[in-house]
């Protein structure tokens, strides 16, 4: 055994031949190296990411194409993240699906240039999509702690240069080996044995990055779960009869189950190929690993077609917005003749969601469907038809018919 060792990062490999010029032993004799599925695997493997790849990419086309047809959405920061998080996913279907199963089931072999392409496309994808998830937690910790301060601490104009960023930044990373950071030596050690022409060091960065920002969602969402909490109790020790007192216990739990369907659904997709990757910069890898690894890494394309259904389609006013377009569709069509994007959710249902897709409402309050309020200034919010809360200093509501809050579809929070 001996040692390789790319900008720091130590990998224990195989023994080279004396004479540089010769392909050391076990080196990979080009891409077949790379191609360690058996036939039913590779049969099995195209059939799932086909299919999860067609989900993701009709889901998610959906959820794009409902959010940018509807301006009242495009206004408002979290559809905008949300929408974000639909193109990555978007992207990672098309790219992900096309290069792995062209790959793994067609046995197609690319130069080093295009295979690095197609390596930047589907980083491009995931990276993007795990950045947007990012963003769609700070926004909701922003909502939560900064409730009444909300709309001037995210504008969309900020949440607009904040989109930039992230799409620069990821751009920029996700074609570095293309623009020169690959392994020096081609195919041979010490390169990666997950992915072809890609150097240790950069993939050591960009999984130690990825983990880096899921810690940072794992921690804005534990403190959501906490100041919800906090908030629920505070609410509970103001009513004095047992009745609100079980309400407030089942509302924690449906915030806790809420919560941790959404992270544990992110961390299991993640975490194994995660796990593969880190693994394969400090020793050499077996082919029953890597077999395994290309299993596992098609738990992100699922992670790409479950996003939609926890972030979008649970939020009301993109269901709302789905259903107008339908009623377009069958009507004749006769609402295309009106603004783009319209009815808004103020005409026919409820404003505003900051939180959307968690069942969390500003103030730490859950509904069904995860509806809710933006918070504005002077901490007012706006309802639709029918009603307007005021939330003074306690968190008490006040409405102005019958002390119930309503929502545009009858669902209370």
């Amino acid at each position: 055994m001996w040692e390789g060792s790319t900008s720091g990062v130590t990998k224990v490999l195989r023994p080279p031949m004396e004479n540089s010029s010769v392909i050391p032993t076990g080196a990979p004799q080009g891409l077949d190296f790379f191609m360690v599925l058996s036939s039913g695997e590779r049969k099995a493997i195209g059939v799932l990411g086909l299919l999860a790849g067609a989900v993701a990419l009709l889901e998610n086309g959906l959820v794009l194409g409902l959010i940018a047809f509807c301006p009242a959405l495009r206004r408002r920061p979290t559809f905008l993240f949300m929408g974000s998080l639909a193109l990555a996913d978007l992207l990672a279907s098309a790219f992900y699906s096309v290069s792995f199963v062209d790959f793994h089931l067609f046995g197609r072999q690319d130069g080093p240039a295009a295979s690095l392409v197609k390596l930047g496309g589907v980083t491009l994808a995931f990276s993007g999509s795990v950045g947007s998830l990012l963003l769609t937690a700070v926004d909701r910790f922003l909502c939560l702690h900064r409730a009444h301060r909300y709309r001037a601490v995210l504008t969309r104009r900020r949440a607009l240069l904040a989109l930039l960023l992230l799409w620069t930044a990821t751009v920029l990373v996700s074609f570095l080996p293309l623009m020169g950071w690959k392994c020096s030596t081609g195919l041979w050690p010490p390169c990666s044995e997950l992915f072809p022409y890609v150097s240790l060091s950069f993939q050591f960065c960009w999984t130690a990055a990825i983990v880096l920002e899921l810690l940072v969602i794992l921690a804005a969402y534990a403190m959501i779960l906490w100041k919800a909490r906090l908030h629920t109790a505070a609410m509970a020790a103001l009513q004095a009869a047992t009745g609100p007192q079980r309400a407030r216990v089942r509302l924690d739990l449906q915030l806790a189950r809420t919560l941790s369907l959404v992270l544990l659904i992110l961390v299991g997709c993640w975490l194994p190929v995660l796990g593969f990757m880190l693994a394969d910069v400090s020793t050499a890898l077996s082919p029953a690993q890597r077999r395994a690894f290309a299993f596992c890494s098609m738990l992100c394309l699922v992670n790409s077609a479950v996003n939609p259904l926890l972030y979008a389609l649970r939020c009301q006013e993109i269901r709302l917005a789905l259903v107008v377009r339908l009623r377009c569709l069958t009507g004749g069509g006769a609402c295309w003749r009106r603004r783009a994007g319209t009815p808004t959710p103020r005409e026919s249902g409820p404003t505003q969601p900051d939180m959307s897709g968690t069942g969390i409402s500003s103030y730490g309050l859950t509904t069904p469907w995860g509806s809710q309020q933006e918070v504005g200034k002077g901490g007012q919010q706006e309802v639709g038809k029918g009603g307007q809360q005021e939330v003074g200093k306690g968190g008490q509501q006040e409405v102005d018919r019958g002390g119930g809050a309503g929502g545009g579809n009858g669902e209370g929070v």
